[in-house]
């Protein structure tokens, strides 16, 4: 042992002697380096983990805080690291606790497998640990201004939310107070249109010799022909009413009159039903090979139009004329009014009809819609009435009197077969007898009218049956009926519970519509006749 003791030692000294300048050291400058390394090799061999653990943790907040620091300049984190590393180095003290860091970040920086003894003189080892707290510090140093930059956005903050709350609150109020203006405004500007619309054809007033017609009726002269067959067509929640049309087709079929009652889809759209009524009027020319003639109330008279306008090159051969009769061809207030977009609750107003329309009465909502001024004005000025067709407008005037709210409207009959009531009808026959009593069933739809009449008289000034002005009844055109007699939308289809004898009723109103109706036709052949005989004379 001491043999190979004093050989390790021969070996030293001629390895001394073979490095140059490795003499000149002094036994302070080397030996305490080589004894820290050594204790800091065996201390290694079992803090490793905890150590590394620990670096990863300061050399990750130091990439950051690098990164953050001198990215924005242009300056790479990692040069710029080493250069902080280098300046804190100088300024670093000789103390135990820093030399260890520095002996630490060498590792880091040469890798985990080199001994912590190597590079004695220091000059790779890097300051890291003395790097930890410069985050930290810089944070402290960092926090005035961090809360003197929250105080201002706070300051901001709280100075742009009045504005926020303000300019919404204006929103609101510009929103509710344009709903209240157009719910006020209503059908204003829309009503009497096709008056006002230029390139539409001037009407005729055909009221005396309606009139006149009326009075002959009235005195047992009925001219009406039976050349024709006539189709009365219903308006609107028609199917709900069982007696819509009934009196009116019964006296025209006591006369040797071929009538009918169009059977369709009251609550559907315009469009559907002018598509049935299409059909419906080719079916009687074909079945009787007769031209037909049509007499349209309500929306009835609307659907009718429809047809002729957007199917007239079929029909031209086989319809003789068109009567509307209180039909809001120019659309109505009412409809208007319920469904318009914008006013004060109009989604909750629609959806409370569509539950009406389309959930109890099982129709369309489209049905009401085609009746509004803008659903109107967009079908007329794409689908025009055709020139050569007959046409009459019949409107009238509702009362307002005190009086009419007690008048009651039969609109059906009730059967109760077990239960002995009296006759409302008359004699009583053996099958009604047998089959039970009927009792009719009467609604005050005058009252109803008559509120709706005076409703748009003080809103609008315009005169109306309850439900169509008589402006928008008028068809561009049309030969224009105006009677004296006061009467509401539904006097011309339901028969009134208390009669009055001296005036006129539904039935011989509808044949003088119908009489006046064919003679406008023989009067336009007859013009046609004479330009088609003086052109062929001037030819000749």
């Amino acid at each position: 042992m001491r043999h190979s003791q004093c050989t390790a030692a021969k070996a030293t000294q001629q390895h001394n002697r073979s490095v140059p300048g490795f003499a000149d050291l002094t036994f302070e400058s080397w030996a305490v380096p080589i004894c820290i390394g050594v204790t800091c090799k065996s201390s290694y061999q079992v803090c490793y983990d905890v150590v590394e653990f620990t670096e990863d943790i300061i050399l990750r907040d130091i990439s950051r805080f690098s990164g953050e620091l001198f990215v924005s300049s242009g300056e790479h984190p990692r040069s710029s690291t080493q250069s902080i590393c280098k300046s804190i180095l100088e300024e670093c003290s000789s103390s135990f606790n820093c030399y260890i860091a520095r002996t630490v970040c060498g590792r880091r920086a040469l890798g985990p497998r080199v001994g912590l003894f190597v590079n004695t003189r220091f000059e790779v080892i890097e300051a890291n640990c003395r790097y930890l707290g410069i985050p930290f510090t810089f944070n402290w140093l960092m926090l005035p201004l961090f809360g003197i930059q929250l105080a201002w956005r706070l300051a901001i903050a709280s100075w742009r939310c009045p504005f926020h709350y303000i300019r919404c609150a204006q929103g609101r109020v510009r929103s509710i107070s344009s709903r209240v203006r157009r719910t006020l405004h209503g059908s204003s500007d829309d009503i009497g249109w096709l008056q006002q619309t230029p390139g539409m054809a001037p009407v005729e007033d055909g009221t005396a010799r309606f009139l006149e017609l009326l009075e002959c009726i009235r005195n047992g002269e009925h001219t009406l022909p039976d050349s024709f067959v006539y189709l009365l067509i219903p308006g609107l929640f028609s199917n709900h009413g069982p007696l819509y049309f009934v009196a009116t087709k019964k006296f025209f079929s006591k006369k040797g009159l071929a009538c009918h009652i169009a059977k369709i889809h009251s609550e559907a759209s315009v469009e559907h039903n002018a598509w049935e009524l299409k059909q419906y009027i080719e079916e009687l020319y074909w079945g009787s090979g007769k031209r037909v003639m049509l007499l349209g109330h309500s929306k009835g008279g609307v659907d009718a139009a429809a047809a002729l306008s957007m199917y007239w090159s079929d029909l031209k051969d086989k319809v003789a004329g068109l009567a509307l009769v209180q039909s809001p061809y120019g659309g109505t207030p009412v409809a208007s009014d319920i469904l318009r977009e914008g006013q004060i609750a109009d989604r909750e107003t629609r959806r409370i009809m569509e539950f009406l329309i389309c959930k109890l009465i099982k129709g369309d909502i489209r049905a009401l819609e085609d009746l509004t001024y803008e659903k109107r004005k967009e079908f007329i000025m794409n689908h025009k009435l055709p020139e050569e067709i007959p046409l009459i407008s019949f409107h009238s005037e509702a009362s307002v009197a005190p009086g009419v709210l007690a008048t009651m409207t039969h609109i059906a009959h009730a059967e109760l077969p077990w239960l002995p009531l009296p006759n409302f009808g008359g004699e009583e026959s053996d099958n009604s007898a047998q089959a039970g009593r009927q009792v009719p069933v009467v609604i005050p739809v005058s009252a109803a009218m008559a509120v709706c009449a005076l409703h748009l008289q003080l809103r609008y000034g315009e005169k109306s049956d309850g439900l169509v002005t008589c402006r928008d009844a008028e068809v561009p055109g049309s030969v224009v009926v105006r009677p004296n007699q006061k009467l509401d939308h539904a006097w011309m289809v339901y028969s009134s519970w208390k009669k009055n004898p001296t005036e006129p009723d539904p039935c011989e109103m509808c044949e003088a519509l119908l009489t006046q109706l064919v003679e406008i036709g023989k009067s336009e052949q007859g013009k046609k006749g004479v330009g088609s005989s003086s052109t062929s004379n001037s030819t000749t």
